[in-house]
């Protein structure tokens, strides 16, 4: 599944999904709001463009990495401190393939997917560059 939504993702699932035959290392990335003083974070997110982009992103990903399933779930809205805000799942064969996938898809995403932040705290907020123009500053 690639998307941008709103809601909350069920991990477990798409774990069990991403168990296809000849899998032999699933790997997640779990993307939270991290407290950097900051109450919320607000995504916001050019839809088409970002989901086009995903897409394209993993399929880069399976070709480079052999991966056998593919998941990217990046959430707009607005979240608390320690709410998940990007998921990305991978499997494959082997766990070299799988962590260098998942390496390479979160480094894209961060590169020029058009997803913007906007940092709040109790005096108010501001939009914030991620890096290399991408919004959601996870390390």
């Amino acid at each position: 599944m690639i998307a941008i939504q709103t809601a909350d993702v069920d991990i477990g699932a798409l774990m069990t999904a991403a168990k296809k035959p000849g899998t032999g290392a699933v790997i997640v990335f779990d993307g939270v709001v991290r407290d950097d003083g900051i109450t919320e974070m607000e995504l916001e997110a050019y839809e088409e463009v970002a989901v086009k982009e995903l897409e394209k992103i993993a399929d880069d990903a399976t070709r480079q990495f052999g991966l056998l399933h593919i998941d990217i779930i990046h959430r707009i809205g607005r979240f608390p401190v320690g709410e998940t805000i990007l998921i990305i799942v991978v499997s494959a064969g082997h766990r070299k393939e799988a962590y260098a996938g998942s390496r390479f898809i979160i480094e894209a995403i961060k590169a020029g997917v058009p997803i913007w932040k906007k940092e709040l705290t109790k005096d108010g907020g501001r939009w914030v560059p991620g890096d290399h123009g991408h919004g959601t500053g996870h390390r």
